[in-house]
């Protein structure tokens, strides 16, 4: 009997201290960790051990064999995964391996901002941090400005056909809902003449008389005169970084709306909705002139007589400040 007695003592022993050691256990996976402030983290693909390590060293956790035996006991709530995560401060084992099984993963946002050329918008797709792969070659006006939502590790040509099927939608859905009688024979020709305006002003409201007196030059077989055109051609494409002069205005070039009558051949900009949106349903005037006005926008005219008042205005206004601007 007193084997008996002693046996089940040491049992009742063993089981206190297992309960113990539970609670000590439950305790510890439920306790704040070190995580002073909020962070963002990019799991590794890995075992257990590989993302632990990451975990520590990014003050998630301070205990990487606690992690481990946490994982394990909870096996069957699921995988870890490899993405970027966002953690709070002070999250406890629990949370932090929750996170890693069902949280979604951070979401990243590009923006391609309006009037970029393509080598622009490569250049910032190439710089975005958390992408992977080649940036594919990109046509001129081929992708929608717009912000993207991607996550760490996807890739730059996938983001890139997502932002060329929206400009592809864009367009489509503008050329169906434009006005009777534009003098435009495609949805091509809308995008480059979108392209034009884009980069002659940022003003939006300014766009659909913008666009309109453009349409009126091409109705009327002007030359459009579009100073951003020029400045297309004079830096092959890309951002001019000096002011235009007589020579780029008189060089023969396909893209020198001076010298030319109609379109360019191509758009020199990605336009955004709304310069798609102008060019397609612009307002009503006869205006065949614009200058800029000193404020930033800028004053319209229907003669050339009225146009060169505008400017000799914005030229005296310019004088007056002294900063030596010349006007178009």
């Amino acid at each position: 009997m007193r084997r008996l007695r002693i046996a089940g003592l040491a049992l009742l022993l063993l089981a206190a201290l297992a309960g113990a050691a539970g609670w000590q256990g439950l305790r510890l996976y439920r306790a704040s960790g070190p995580l002073a402030e909020p962070a963002q983290l990019v799991i590794p693909r890995g075992g257990t051990e590989t993302i632990a390590a990451a975990l520590r060293s990014a003050g998630v956790i301070d205990n990487p064999r606690l992690f481990a035996l946490a994982t394990w006991a909870t096996r069957g709530e699921g995988p870890l995964r490899a993405a970027e995560f966002a953690f709070p401060a002070g999250a406890s084992l629990a949370d932090v391996l929750a996170i890693l099984r069902d949280a979604r993963p951070v979401q990243r946002r590009l923006t391609l901002p309006e009037g970029l050329t393509a080598r622009q918008i490569a250049a910032l797709v190439a710089r975005a941090e958390g992408l992977v792969g080649e940036v594919p070659a990109l046509a001129e006006g081929a992708v929608l400005p717009e912000t993207y939502a991607y996550r760490w590790g996807d890739d730059r040509a996938a983001l890139l056909r997502r932002a060329e099927a929206a400009m592809l939608q864009a367009l489509a859905e503008s050329w169906a809902s434009r006005a009777p009688g534009l003098p435009l024979a495609s949805p091509r020709e809308a995008l480059i003449l979108a392209s034009i305006v884009e980069r002659e002003t940022g003003v939006a409201e300014e766009r659909p008389r913008v666009a309109a007196v453009f349409l009126n030059r091409l109705r009327l077989n002007m030359p459009l005169q579009s100073d951003p055109t020029v400045a297309y051609a004079a830096a092959d494409g890309g951002p001019l970084d000096r002011p235009l002069s007589r020579t780029d205005l008189d060089r023969e070039h396909p893209f020198n709306t001076y010298r030319i009558r109609g379109l360019p051949p191509a758009p020199i900009a990605a336009p955004g909705l709304a310069a798609l949106r102008a060019v397609t349903r612009p307002v009503t005037t006869e205006d065949l002139y614009f200058g800029a006005d000193g404020t930033g926008g800028h004053a319209f005219a229907r003669s050339l007589e009225e146009h060169n008042r505008n400017v000799a205005r914005w030229r005296e206004v310019e004088r007056r400040r002294g900063d030596g601007t010349v006007a178009r």
